[in-house]
């Protein structure tokens, strides 16, 4: 590899990545790992190494929770309106930088800068929803059955929290997870994924100016977290961990979390069906799948990993999705024609390529792409197969890459029964223009989000998270995700 570049000339601006490099940022100070390790930061488009972080050893881990538990009585008892003006602030700060952190974020993770802008904005949201729910947190009061006393209940914060983000949503699936938590009154410590950190360090900058206080937020990154968070995970003042990322990472990490009984909120992998009947209005599926295939290059937990398409629309669904998955763009994130950027390592390209090749040798047909191309950079093409069996691996197995698998079905309940033949249930799309077919198989489909006649389901607004080996609990939505940061206490009184 060669040293680090530092400097990236955008359509908007220079940006010095050496911003973004400070240190860990423990109790609002940034400071170096105390062996002083570092982890190196590498472009996607390039495969050149841009930045280099620090590599935290165990007693800056230790010094992070130090640092939210000295905070949290603090943050507790800062009034709801307060938190909630801090947590606008926050909003209004992302807004108004979203172009710079849209195309840090393209420049570490690879993403189209259309799609980094898009990830700006949700992830914005998640502090203006949340600035809303901190003042609505409401309890209850009630006379007990018997007559004899008041039953009384409040929700307090649940303590410190450990947050756990992957690489493919580097500012969403933080503030997904840091907002309600300051919201509830909680403190946390953020470990972000060491290949997209430079993101998490930008909006620890940014959370400091709007407000936060020190030991509110911390963040640090490590090169090998499994006994970094299980340090973190053992301190009896560490009360819950919420965690994006694999089914095998969270089963791993559930199992760590119980020896110490913390409360777990777990987002995991996806096998997304994606339904399309005779009946559908062809073009509206066709921009649907490409909005639920493409988003993010395929990158997302949510994408449509197993398309079902009924005989009678299928041959032009799949010469139309061909069409226009041929005619994508790819190229580096920050290309602003840009419509597929690279993957995220090496590694990943390895893997879709895997079980493309095992689709195939199984009796699949390419229909576009299907094969990695030469030159620098990990891309892999746009890539439409028709006939896939379900004996294929990508059947069963995420793809994470802009791999569109169709298969064809006959009627509607071979279409339930396959798109719920998956240890997975995090989402599922349907197109159909009989809404009352819709709602049917929707009620039918084992997954916790469905997308009926959309390709687009996560909102702020809404509940997001799944079943089955898809994960445990909720963010977002009304009173959903900050209750995932809430303990109950009740009070029997005798008035």
């Amino acid at each position: 590899m060669n040293m680090p570049q530092h400097t990236f000339k955008t359509d908007h601006e220079t940006l010095d990545l050496r911003a973004y490099t400070r240190g860990l940022y423990i109790d609002g100070q940034w400071r170096q790992a105390a062996d002083g390790r570092l982890i190196e930061v590498v472009d996607p488009s390039t495969e050149r190494v841009i930045a280099e972080v620090p590599d935290a050893a165990m007693v800056d881990v230790e010094a992070a929770v130090e640092a939210a538990a000295r905070a949290a009585a603090g943050w507790r008892e800062t009034p709801p309106r307060k938190r909630s003006e801090i947590l606008r602030r926050c909003f209004e700060l992302m807004t108004q930088r979203s172009e710079t952190l849209a195309e840090l974020i393209s420049i570490e993770n690879g993403k189209a800068l259309r799609d980094a802008r898009a990830e700006v904005a949700y992830a914005a949201e998640f502090f203006r929803w949340n600035a809303e729910e901190a003042v609505r947190i409401i309890g209850e009061f009630s006379l007990a059955p018997s007559g004899a006393n008041r039953i009384i209940v409040d929700y307090q914060p649940i303590g410190v929290c450990v947050l756990i983000t992957p690489w493919n949503f580097p500012a969403a699936m933080a503030t997904r997870k840091i907002a309600p938590a300051l919201a509830a009154g909680c403190t946390v410590v953020l470990k972000p994924a060491s290949e997209t950190p430079l993101t998490a360090y930008a909006l620890a900058a940014l959370y400091e100016e709007a407000g936060v206080p020190p030991g509110v937020v911390n963040v640090v990154t490590v090169s090998s977290p499994a006994p970094a968070t299980a340090a973190m995970l053992a301190d009896p003042r560490v009360r819950k961990l919420s965690f994006t990322g694999s089914t095998g990472v969270g089963r791993h990490l559930l199992a760590e979390a119980a020896k110490h009984v913390i409360s777990c909120s777990m987002e995991l992998g996806g096998n997304a069906p994606f339904i399309v009947f005779d009946d559908a209005d062809l073009e509206a599926a066709l921009d649907g799948a490409m909005v639920a295939k493409m988003r993010n290059a395929g990158e997302a937990c949510t994408a449509a990993n197993r398309i079902y398409v009924q005989s009678g629309i299928h041959d032009a669904f799949a010469e139309g999705l061909r069409k226009r998955m041929t005619a994508l763009k790819v190229g580096a994130g920050v290309d602003a024609a840009t419509e597929c950027g690279p993957m995220i390592t090496k590694k990943a390209v390895d893997k879709i390529d895997r079980l493309v090749q095992n689709a195939v040798a199984r009796g699949a047909r390419v229909l576009c792409g299907g094969s990695v191309g030469s030159g620098t950079g990990f891309y892999y093409p746009p890539t439409v197969l028709c006939d896939v069996p379900t004996d294929a691996a990508m059947a069963q197995e995420e793809i994470f890459g802009p791999v569109a698998p169709i298969s064809r079905f006959e009627r509607e309940s071979e279409a339930i029964e396959r798109a719920n033949d998956t240890e997975y249930g995090l989402a599922a799309y349907i197109y159909t223009r009989d809404l009352a077919r819709g709602m049917r198989v929707a009620a039918k489909i084992e997954t916790g989000m469905i997308a009926l006649n959309r390709g687009l389901m996560s909102d702020p607004a809404a509940p997001f998270g799944g079943v089955k080996q898809s994960g445990i609990g909720r963010e977002g939505g009304r009173g959903h995700g900050i209750a995932e940061f809430m303990e109950a206490k009740y009070l029997a009184v005798t008035m």
